[in-house]
C-alpha cells in the first residue's frame, strides 16, 4: 500500500472542497477517472479561494495578516453570509495592518506563477499552499494555457473594490459578456485539455466556452438576493429595463422577500437566454473524448434543471435559493454511471 504523498495530500484537500461547495460538478466528477478527477477538483478548488476572497472584499475584517500570510477570520460573521462561510481556524488579526483583498489577489497570482516556475510557494496558510500546489500540477499535468488562468484572475478583479476594473453593474449582455470571458468561458477553457477531445482544441473552444457561461449565467439568476446583498448586480440593466424592473424595484423585492410580476417577466426572459446558451453549448459535449461526455453531459442537465426549480418555485429567488433534489441528482448521475460503463466496456473490447 503506497504512502500518500505532500501532493496526495493537496489533491485531497481540493477533493474535500469540491465535496463542501459544489455539489453539482462532484457528482458530476464521480463519473471521471481518478486522475481526471483530482485536477477538475484542484481547478475548482483554486476558483472557490479566489471566489472567497472577492465574495469578502467589502468586509473589512477580512484582511490578510502579513505576519502569517492567513486571511483573519472576523470578530462577527455579516448577517447576509452563510454560516461556515469563514474557516473558524483562521485566527483573529488586526484589521490595520493588513493587506486589501486588490493586493490579496495579486498575492495568490504571485504564489501561483511561482508554483508553476519552481514548485513552491511561500505561505504559511497550509490550505492555500495545498490548493496552489495542486492547482500548478495540474496546469503542468496538463498543459494548460496560462493565460486562461490569468483571464480568470483578472475578471475577478473587477467585482474587488480598489482595482482598476472594479465594476458592480453590467449596462448590457455585452458588457456582462467581457466579465463571463474570465469568470466562466475561461474555467471551461482551462478544463478542456484535462478532459481531452477527439477534435484539435481550438474546435472544441467555443462550446466549452459557452458552457462556462451557461452555467454561470445560472448562477446569476439563483444568488440574485445574495449578490444583491453584496451590493452586486449581475443582471445585465437594458435586459431588465424592458420590463420596467430597475435596481430599485429589484430592492424592493429583496426587502419584501417577494418577486413582483414585472420582476417575474424579467426573469422568465432571461431564463429563457440562459437555455438558449445551453443550446448553443450542449452539442460541443460530443466533442469531447467519449469517456468523459457522461460527466459533462450530467453537470449540464443538472446545472440547466436549476432554471426548471427558480420556475417552479414562480420565481420566488428573493425568498429561496433554487436546488436541484438529491434524488434527480442521484438519478442522473446514475445514468451518466451506466453510459461511462457501457463506454469502459466498449473500450476494452476494442483493444
Amino acid at each position: 500500500m503506497s504512502v500518500p504523498t505532500a501532493l496526495d495530500d493537496a489533491y485531497a484537500t481540493c477533493r474535500r472542497i469540491a465535496a463542501e461547495h459544489g455539489r453539482t460538478y462532484y457528482l458530476a466528477t464521480a463519473l471521471l477517472s481518478p486522475e481526471r478527477r483530482r485536477a477538475v477538483h484542484a481547478l475548482y478548488a483554486f476558483a472557490r479561494m479566489v471566489d472567497d476572497i472577492v465574495d469578502h472584499a467589502d468586509d473589512p475584517a477580512w484582511i490578510l495578516d502579513p505576519a502569517d500570510r492567513t486571511p483573519a477570520r472576523p470578530r462577527t460573521l455579516p448577517s447576509s453570509l452563510a454560516p461556515g462561510v469563514h474557516d473558524p481556524d483562521r485566527r483573529l488579526a488586526p484589521v490595520s495592518g493588513g493587506i486589501s483583498p486588490a493586493q490579496h489577489l495579486d498575492l495568490v497570482e504571485k504564489q501561483l506563477r511561482l508554483a508553476i516556475e519552481q514548485g513552491d510557494i511561500d505561505t504559511a496558510d497550509l490550505r492555500r499552499r495545498q490548493i496552489i500546489t495542486a492547482t500548478a500540477d495540474t496546469i503542468a499535468r496538463y498543459d494548460i494555457a496560462h493565460d486562461h488562468i490569468w483571464t480568470f484572475l483578472d475578471a475577478m478583479r473587477m467585482d474587488v473594490p480598489g482595482t482598476t476594473v472594479h465594476r458592480r453593474r453590467y449596462a448590457s449582455m455585452a458588457e456582462l459578456g467581457e466579465y463571463m470571458r474570465g469568470s466562466a468561458a475561461a474555467i471551461g477553457l482551462q478544463l478542456l485539455p484535462v478532459l481531452g477531445t477527439v477534435v484539435p482544441v481550438a474546435e472544441a473552444e467555443p462550446a466549452a466556452a459557452a458552457l462556462g457561461e451557461a452555467f454561470q449565467v445560472t448562477n446569476f439568476l439563483r444568488d440574485v438576493a445574495e449578490d444583491l446583498d453584496r451590493d452586486r448586480i449581475y443582471l445585465p440593466a437594458d435586459e431588465l429595463a424592458a420590463f420596467g424592473v430597475d435596481e430599485t424595484r429589484l430592492r424592493a423585492c429583496r426587502a419584501t422577500g417577494r418577486t413582483d410580476p414585472p420582476t417575474r417577466r424579467a426573469l422568465a426572459h432571461l431564463i429563457a437566454v440562459n437555455r438558449d446558451i445551453y443550446r448553443r453549448a450542449v452539442p460541443g459535449i460530443d466533442l469531447l473524448t467519449p469517456r468523459v461526455r457522461p460527466a459533462i453531459r450530467t453537470a449540464a442537465i443538472l446545472y440547466a434543471e436549476i432554471l426548471d426549480q427558480i420556475e417552479a418555485a414562480d420565481f420566488q429567488v428573493f425568498a429561496t435559493r433554487a436546488t436541484v433534489p438529491s434524488r434527480r441528482r442521484i438519478m442522473v448521475a446514475a445514468k451518466g454511471f451506466t453510459t461511462t460503463r457501457r463506454h469502459s466496456v466498449a473500450a476494452f473490447r476494442s483493444t
